[in-house]
């Protein structure tokens, strides 16, 4: 887990300090009208950080197993209309989004990453597994944002 949150600040302080959403090659280009374009990928990264940074909390108060609720990213990226978005605005939710979550995490012990969790395919799992995923998850998106940033 250590190195897991190692290479996550990395990432996000490598972020701060060398880029600039201009430099993306096709930011906005939709291929189709179902495939999101790379700006609606990083919104769906927002979302993924909402969702991950409210579970991350309420693991930590509520009835455990703590369920973990469903969301439907296709929707949720309609919804929010982030392919028209302003970009910065865009970049800079996500890295406030996941500073927060860097803390969250920071914070955990070898006891609260043990908490036990229900995954919506019904299986137990715990805390740290579902904060793995999450890097797991970001950093396949941002693979298909831009290969440079990871």
């Amino acid at each position: 887990m250590k190195v897991k949150l190692k290479e996550f600040e990395s990432l996000l302080n490598k972020f701060r300090v060398q880029y600039s959403i201009n430099e993306v090659e096709d930011f906005e280009l939709k291929l189709s009208e179902i495939k999101w374009s790379k700006k609606e990928i990083l919104g769906h990264l927002i979302d993924s950080a909402i969702n991950n940074f409210q579970r991350f909390t309420e693991i930590q108060t509520f009835e455990k197993p703590y369920k973990i609720r469903t969301y439907n990213p296709d929707d949720l990226v309609k919804s929010n209309d982030y392919q028209n978005k302003n970009n910065q605005e865009l970049l800079d939710l996500w890295m406030n989004l996941n500073l927060h979550i860097l803390h969250i995490v920071k914070n955990q012990t070898n006891e609260t990453l043990t908490y036990q969790l229900i995954l919506p395919n019904g299986k137990l799992s715990d805390l740290q597994f579902l904060i793995e995923d999450y890097f797991d998850h970001l950093y396949h998106h941002l693979n298909q944002i831009n290969q440079e940033w990871i």
